[in-house]
């Protein structure tokens, strides 16, 4: 056992890890039994109409709002060369008894549709600049909007869409309706294709390709248009501090490499701790590898206009953590704090499952005055945050215990039980070699004074035996 035991455990891990339907761990892989929680910090504008006349916006944190996320993947198809496509959906459903707040309740927020489509045709002739603002007059469209929480997540009825549409500045896929995240719910984040982890399970749950990309088509170097990592929900067993850990996020249309900060439990299971890396978004100027994505602005926002339509929107931690002064200095109200608003995941090394995580992004908006564009005012240049969401996970309950029970009881009794077994055999060993001395001792022992049974029956007389025939035969 002392020998094998490490192995066998391993190889059971490496034999169920894997994506097939016939192993214990597909159902969990396809049907995530995790209570996910989406939760949406929204920024309140205090001083919208102060902000046209190019004051410094004010804003005050509203929330949390938040959802049960429902995770299950459909369309799953193995292919013979050991991956595996599905699509994974995700609805979403408000829990009341978990939010500060309900989603009846009203935000003061820009009007995407105004100063987003302002800046977009910053560079557009002047009379097409003019007629724009005209048309938003015509559809009453105000520079920043009084909404309900509801309406600015999930979508609100907004006729004005289908005129963007008409000028091909369309902010796709939205159709009638408007908000942050109005097909998020009921849908899916692409095409995934995986690895099964079948013929090596060191490559189990990478990306393979995403929507038939093999890399994607929106930056401007060759590393930032690399897809790595997995889809973030699992990652390949046996890990170790050096290994890899990334990930290929569609919302942030790019790879997210993880840094590892140290071990530690989480309710009695070992895990290795993951965290953003602090050059994550920061500008080519800053950070050289991140050049690909720029054109940039300060360091601590990334631009993810190349696959939002172009739409100035930008992303970035929450209260621009990790990002430049120059931020905080143009927007007042937001105060950053790593531990609340730094990402990490926690995950188990023997498996690669996550034993609890919270990804935490900020969308941003940039505004400014656009010649041309009435609406705009005489605001001044700065990125303006909408809202920030932390979508977390934990592993409880049933999974749990069973996790506990198979993964770190029994190893931890069978790891027990082998050095026990070794010390068992050890007193078998010494018990045996003392009764062995002590038979030793007991056995009877040979003297000089005693005579052998060789010699006793050479020198003893033959009793039994006649006297006339011994001397009868001296005589002879």
């Amino acid at each position: 056992m002392v020998l094998t035991l490490p192995g066998m455990l391993r190889q059971q891990v490496a034999k169920n890890m894997g994506i097939d339907p016939n192993k214990s761990m597909f159902n969990v892989w396809k049907d995530l039994p995790l209570p996910f929680f989406f939760s949406f910090y929204v920024f309140d504008v205090m001083n919208p109409e102060d902000i046209l006349s190019g004051a410094k916006p004010i804003v005050s944190q509203r929330g949390p709002y938040v959802y049960r996320e429902h995770r299950q993947k459909r369309n799953i198809t193995f292919h013979s060369n050991n991956t595996v496509s599905f699509l994974n959906y995700r609805s979403f459903f408000f829990q009341p008894n978990l939010s500060n707040g309900s989603e009846s309740d009203y935000i003061v927020m820009p009007n995407i549709l105004v100063l987003g489509a302002a800046v977009m045709l910053e560079d557009m002739p002047f009379p097409v600049k003019l007629t724009f603002s005209t048309t938003l007059s015509f559809f009453k469209e105000r520079t920043f909007i009084n909404r309900t929480v509801k309406e600015l997540i999930w979508g609100y009825d907004e006729p004005f869409t289908q005129f963007l549409n008409s000028l091909g500045l369309t902010f796709v896929p939205y159709k009638q309706k408007f908000g942050l995240f109005v097909d998020l719910n009921n849908s899916h984040s692409g095409l995934f294709t995986v690895n099964t982890g079948m013929d090596d399970i060191s490559k189990a749950y990478m990306v393979d390709t995403w929507n038939g990309l093999k890399k994607l088509p929106y930056w401007h170097s060759e590393q930032c248009n690399m897809i790595n990592g997995t889809s973030g929900e699992m990652w390949p067993p046996f890990m170790t501090p050096s290994s890899p850990v990334e990930l290929y996020s569609p919302d942030a249309c790019r790879s997210i490499k993880l840094n590892y900060t140290g071990s530690g439990t989480f309710k009695g299971i070992p895990v290795y701790r993951y965290t953003f890396p602090k050059t994550l978004f920061a500008n080519g100027t800053v950070y050289p590898p991140n050049e690909g994505f720029c054109p940039c602005r300060q360091s601590g926002i990334q631009a993810i206009s190349p696959c939002q339509s172009n739409a100035p929107i930008f992303i970035s931690q929450p209260h621009f953590l990790n990002a430049d002064p120059a931020l905080l200095d143009t927007v007042e109200g937001l105060y950053p704090n790593e531990a609340e608003h730094d990402l990490f995941v926690n995950i188990h090394p023997l498996t690669g499952i996550p034993m609890n995580c919270s990804v935490k992004i900020q969308l941003n908006l940039l505004i400014k005055h656009v010649p041309g564009v009435w609406q705009t005012g005489h605001i001044k240049p700065v990125v303006l945050p909408l809202l920030w969401f932390s979508e977390s996970a934990v592993v409880e309950g049933d999974l749990l215990n069973d996790f506990y029970i198979h993964l770190i009881i029994i190893p931890s009794l069978l790891e027990y039980l082998k050095y026990c077994l070794v010390a068992l055999g050890g007193l078998l060993l010494l018990g045996a070699g003392f009764l062995g001395l002590r038979s030793k001792r007991k056995a009877p022992t040979r003297t000089s004074e005693t005579p052998s049974l060789t010699e006793a029956s050479e020198t003893t007389p033959l009793l039994q035996e006649d006297p006339n025939t011994i001397q009868s035969s001296s005589n002879t």
